[in-house]
């Protein structure tokens, strides 16, 4: 598997992330990304209010209503990514779960520095807990769920419902960015999709200065209690600078007394579900991580 995200690097032409200007990776990533993906019963895209207006994107299977929502937040190191280059995971999550899948497209760095995505992802998920049921949503079945960048917010958000009245029912996360000094793994001289010299240009890019990472909404690792939150299902991968830090976030929840399903892919790269249309090892991942929705989201 890690083979194969390493082909597809260079068969695309793909530099690393860090050797590329930020406007280059992002079309590049666009380029990469968006790809065909199944159907989904009704696409629509809207407007919603927050710091400034937030894009969103909603994904309805064919299912009865009110339909459990989970709101999904993307990957790119909170530099790259679109409602485009997400839409394929999302209509597969769509279509496994039978579940209402609410994509945000975030507020971006360098532009729009920590904190205005957790801000945006923050606004977002409020929204849809007051207004779920103009498309069909429960707001009584909630979740967040998030690629890389995308489950570091979907974790920050999770911790973030303790002081409010939104009673998440589970928090994804696919092979989350949890800690901003975590320390390279082994795997780091491999051409895959992401390296430790990539994840600190994504740093830079995203902290106004290097002590902001000590912040619990940018480490969530860093946080100083975990307990009292959301079941989570936590998915890591041993290709993968992050995998050692979203096992340790994993532990440290489990440590707290949160339920959580952690699901360790040794052979799996940084980005494997992604691929779950053309590689049958991410499909079958894919699968178990729908069925985790399915059990947590009712």
């Amino acid at each position: 598997m890690a083979a194969a995200i390493a082909a597809i690097r260079r068969e695309e032409g793909l530099p690393a992330w860090h050797e590329m200007t930020v406007e280059r990776a992002r079309r590049r990533e666009d380029e990469v990304f968006t790809a065909d993906a199944p159907a989904v019963d009704r696409v629509g895209d809207r407007s919603i209010p927050g710091p400034t207006e937030i894009p969103v994107r909603i994904y309805r299977p064919a299912t009865s209503s009110p339909a459990p929502v989970l709101v999904f937040y993307h990957g790119g190191g909170w530099v790259l990514g679109t409602l485009d280059s997400a839409g394929s995971i999302c209509r597969r999550l769509a279509r496994r779960t039978g579940r209402i899948v609410v994509s945000v497209d975030y507020r971006v760095a360098p532009e729009h520095p920590f904190p205005a995505a957790v801000a945006d992802a923050e606004s977002a998920l409020s929204w849809v807990a007051a207004n779920a049921e103009t498309f069909g949503g429960d707001p009584d079945r909630l979740g967040v769920a998030g690629t890389s960048a995308g489950g570091n917010l979907a974790a920050v958000i999770a911790r973030h419902t303790r002081e409010t009245d939104i009673e998440l029912r589970h928090q994804l996360l696919l092979y989350p960015i949890t800690d901003h000094a975590a320390d390279a793994d082994p795997c780091d001289d491999w051409s895959g999709l992401l390296t430790r010299a990539d994840m600190d240009w994504f740093w830079e890019q995203y902290l106004p200065t290097p002590a902001d990472g000590a912040e619990p909404d940018a480490s969530p690792l860093r946080a100083a209690d975990l307990g009292d939150l959301p079941p989570a299902t936590v998915v890591t991968c041993g290709f993968d600078p992050l995998g050692a830090e979203g096992v340790a976030y994993a532990d440290r929840l489990r440590d707290a007394g949160v339920d959580v399903e952690h699901a360790h892919h040794p052979r799996m790269a940084h980005g494997f579900l992604s691929l779950a249309g053309s590689i049958d090892a991410a499909d079958r991942a894919l699968d178990r991580v729908a069925s985790a929705v399915d059990e947590r989201l009712g």
